[in-house]
């Protein structure tokens, strides 16, 4: 093995997607043995994301049965291949989990997710996980290894932010209390916003999102609209739609002021109904946003050094790699959890 020993067993043990509205199995699968340029990863930590739960029961993602899901992860590199030149045995890395080409001009540009084959990698529900190396970003010595699983969503919720190109003073509205939503709350104050009011169904985040940035919490039923443009000294002038479900967008184009702008970072693979008229009449513009740039990865992964960033309040629960299918069964339903991470038993 080209820069170090691998001591383990043969067999790992990893959660498995074996059907749709089926719970994920724990079973064991061979080690993985690196290519040339990639690297063999102890996975060290692992999040749950919104959008795994989404592959588990919607086709539209085109996840096959037999896939170990978890692109959030972090971890130490155990092995690597005999091409590998930055990276060592004992180097604690994140994983940017889309994986490009490497050649082509949006990977050299630093934005892999726009390659023409582009894959969004799996693989943290696994004691280890391959990587190329050019996903992977060294942890500075004073960001803890578990901060590291929290890059990825940082990172998603930066690029849309990114997006909106804030102006100073800018009124911010985001829908949605998840990890993607505090993320952006997080980065939207330290953008230029000057208010930025979170909604949700419940107010079972609302502390969590005050911590992260936001300046108000409102809950989202029949009198938000007031209540946002008053929380915020007037309609927002940017609104990021990060819940993904039927109705949203309709519901964001009420809360709008004339030419304001939304950002779509929801995953919703359903139909939408909106009337066209409500948008058109206020010159609403629609943006959309996914995955991230490498840049954007790297500016994640600067926020969190140290380990005293906020936005490592989002964290509320670390499970076993053995407890992943009941962890995940519990998240398909309204908690008071918000990022769960996995760890190996």
């Amino acid at each position: 093995m080209a820069g170090g020993v691998c001591s383990r067993a043969a067999l790992m043990k990893t959660a498995v997607f074996r059907d749709f509205d089926s719970p994920l199995a724990i079973e064991e699968r061979p080690q993985p043995r690196p290519a040339p340029d990639e690297v063999v990863v102890e996975v060290a930590r692992c999040g749950i994301c919104g959008s795994d739960l989404h592959m588990t029961r919607e086709p539209a993602f085109g996840i096959r049965p037999g896939a170990v899901l978890g692109h959030e992860f972090a971890g130490r590199v155990i092995e690597r291949g005999n091409a590998v030149q930055g990276l060592k045995v004992g180097d604690r890395v994140a994983v940017a989990p889309v994986r490009g080409c490497g050649q082509c001009p949006s990977c050299l540009a630093g934005e892999p997710a726009w390659c023409p084959h582009m894959i969004l990698q799996g693989g943290g529900y696994a004691e280890l996980a391959l990587a190329k190396e050019r996903q992977c970003l060294i942890l500075p010595d004073s960001t803890p290894l578990e901060d590291g699983a929290l890059v990825e969503p940082l990172a998603v919720a930066l690029h849309g932010v990114a997006l909106a190109n804030l102006s100073p003073g800018s009124r911010v509205m985001v829908m949605g209390a998840g990890p993607i939503g505090l993320g952006v709350a997080f980065w939207a104050r330290r953008l230029g916003a000057t208010g930025v009011a979170v909604t949700d169904l419940t107010d079972l985040q609302a502390e969590r999102a005050l911590g992260m940035g936001a300046t108000a919490f409102v809950r989202a039923d029949e009198g938000a609209v007031p209540a946002v443009a008053s929380a915020l000294g007037g309609p927002p002038d940017v609104i990021f739609e990060c819940v993904g479900r039927p109705g949203i967008l309709a519901r964001a184009i009420e809360h709008a002021r004339p030419r304001g702008l939304i950002v779509m970072l929801g995953l919703c693979t359903s139909l939408e109904n909106f009337v066209p008229f409500q948008a058109v009449s206020k010159e609403v513009r629609i943006l959309t946003s996914a995955f991230f740039t490498m840049g954007e990865y790297r500016a994640a992964l600067d926020a969190l050094d140290g380990g005293r960033c906020a936005a490592t309040a989002m964290v509320t629960a670390t499970v076993r790699l053995s407890q992943v299918p009941q962890a995940f069964e519990a998240l398909r339903q309204r908690t008071g959890e918000c990022k769960v991470m996995v760890r190996p038993d």
